[in-house]
């Protein structure tokens, strides 16, 4: 079995090259199926369940609790019931056996001892801008964000996903060595970028069960 999980900054492109990357290798792919199962499960909105993840999950847990899950759980206003059972899921994908590509959801921090092949996607603030812009250009008119709210919302979402980090970890949110590889997309064709990293994963896995 092997796993590759992708993290990355919002709006750098990442979901896409996961997507594009599992698509490559022939590997299932887990993304917004997470967020499909969970919200079934506890009867939510996806919106709602996707906040909760994304955005305000670790916020009100102080860094001295770390990982210590059974005090959290009886934390004032906690979502841990979600966040660990997102977390019991993502290890159920694991568990099945099947080679697969996992993007988000600090899936590299939750399967580290599957030995999974960690990325991580970053692109400049322009980039990321300019691709969420894009996708709010699908929305009607009266729905879509302006170019401030963009800014803000980018800078919110990635201080969440550091915190998040850093509760999991106990290390910095910044600290990037825990990734096998760092990928910066600015102004990249994700397709053949894909196409690149496929191979390179292949290679990746076949070099670590030779050594």
């Amino acid at each position: 079995m092997r796993i590759i999980t992708v993290s990355r900054e919002f709006g750098s492109g990442g979901r896409e090259l996961g997507s594009r990357l599992a698509a490559a290798l022939g590997w299932d792919y887990y993304d917004k199926e997470i967020i499909e199962a969970l919200a079934a499960e506890h009867g939510m909105d996806e919106d709602d369940v996707r906040e909760v993840l994304n955005n305000h999950g670790w916020s009100h847990i102080q860094l001295t609790y770390r990982s210590s899950f059974s005090h959290m759980m009886f934390h004032p206003g906690s979502h841990l019931p979600l966040l660990l059972r997102q977390k019991e899921i993502i290890r159920e994908i694991a568990d099945s056996g099947h080679d697969c590509v996992i993007v988000g959801r600090d899936a590299d921090v939750i399967l580290h001892d599957f030995d999974p092949f960690r990325i991580f996607v970053c692109a400049d603030m322009e980039a990321r801008l300019a691709r969420t812009m894009a996708y709010e250009l699908r929305k009607p008119e009266g729905e879509r964000l302006s170019e401030k709210e963009i800014r803000k919302n980018i800078r919110r979402i990635d201080r969440a996903r550091v915190r998040t980090r850093e509760v999991l970890t106990g290390k910095s949110g910044s600290d990037h060595s825990t990734f096998d590889l760092t990928i910066n997309a600015s102004g990249k064709d994700l397709k053949k970028l894909a196409g690149a990293l496929a191979q390179f994963s292949e290679y990746w896995f076949t070099d670590r069960k030779e050594a």
